[in-house]
């Protein structure tokens, strides 16, 4: 007698994140006076650090997840714990992340200066790789392993070299 596999749950989280991060946006570009601005910088540091945690932790999880091997005990361990990193701390903290940084550029203006432009580049690719960890995920979720450790050893130093683009552009040349 095999046993069947239980299918995967509806991956609802990004609905829901984006319908939380559309009430946050509704709530700071609408109700938030403009005193509330450290308040809201507060909000986007928290937003980068919880979204960086999970950007770094999660390409370590796929690493142990492919050595472990498609439907093994250890996998479907990883499976759950992949998934958890995604709804609850890495797809909100991204949302929150650009809500509130848009909320600040637009009350600084700083669109005028070339480094917010540079910084937002970067951070679109940053969404970008949200996008093929998230997509890569879902893979490994179906027991699709299509990469190597190795593969998910190099990705798991992208976030790093990213965050430290944009910190260097935001602390050291936003003040030139």
């Amino acid at each position: 007698m095999t046993v069947q596999p239980k299918p995967a749950p509806k991956d609802r989280s990004l609905l829901y994140s984006l319908a939380g991060g559309a009430v946050l946006a509704a709530v700071l570009f609408g109700f938030v006076p403009l005193e509330a601005q450290l308040w809201v910088k507060s909000l986007h540091i928290l937003a980068v650090i919880s979204w960086m945690a999970g950007m770094l932790y999660l390409p370590r999880l796929f690493v142990y997840h492919t050595e472990a091997g498609a439907g093994s005990p250890q996998a479907e361990t990883f499976k759950v714990m992949e998934r958890r990193l995604m709804r609850g701390i890495v797809n909100p903290a991204m949302i929150v992340t650009w809500v509130a940084g848009l909320w600040l550029a637009i009350e600084i203006y700083a669109f005028r200066g070339g480094w917010l432009h540079a910084k937002v580049l970067f951070v679109v690719l940053l969404s970008g790789l949200h996008g093929y960890f998230s997509a890569s995920r879902k893979r490994l979720e179906r027991d699709e392993i299509t990469r190597s450790s190795r593969h998910w050893r190099i990705m798991n130093e992208v976030p790093a070299l990213l965050m430290v683009v944009i910190v260097v552009l935001v602390v050291v040349v936003r003040q030139w």
